[in-house]
């Protein structure tokens, strides 16, 4: 008698071109590098080098940071897969840029004013972000979406 090694199932493929009809196949093949905790954890980087403080400590128990699945395009979105709500973020706009989580309301305003989600504002045009809340904060007002704008476009 010969035993065969089985091996488990892989999970069928998904055809994410038939659920993001919108999107090109040049972004449903733009998927994440970090699909295992251990990569979480790598990217983080070295406490001793960089206090990596993304969010605010009294919101930590409704925020997370997780892992993508291996082939998840990152256009992908909670109602596909029946997860909570998430979206998907440069790690430099936390790290270098400084932005943190909960956003402002003025961060959570500018997307929505320009159509777009967080992670299609390239990390430099976070940092335009970021410098304007510190000017507004310098001179003592509150940043607002429409006097950025006034500053800023927005170009495709």
């Amino acid at each position: 008698m010969t035993r065969t090694k089985t091996t488990p199932n892989p999970p069928p493929l998904v055809d994410y071109k038939a659920q993001y009809s919108w999107a090109s196949d040049e972004l449903l093949a733009e998927c994440t590098s970090i699909t295992t905790i251990e990569d979480v954890v790598k990217h983080q980087g070295d406490p001793h080098l960089y206090n990596f403080n993304a969010f605010c400590s009294t919101h930590d128990s409704h925020i997370s940071v997780r892992h993508g699945t291996p082939g998840e395009p990152v256009c992908v979105d909670n109602q596909f897969n029946g997860r909570k709500p998430f979206f998907f973020m440069y790690q430099a706009v936390f790290k270098r840029v400084g932005v943190r989580l909960p956003f402002i309301s003025f961060e959570r305003e500018l997307p929505t004013e320009i159509n777009t989600a967080p992670a299609q504002l390239h990390p430099n045009g976070w940092a335009f972000v970021r410098a304007f809340q510190i000017l507004c904060g310098h001179l003592g007002v509150p940043p607002s979406v429409d006097v950025f704008l006034h500053f800023f476009e927005v170009k495709k």
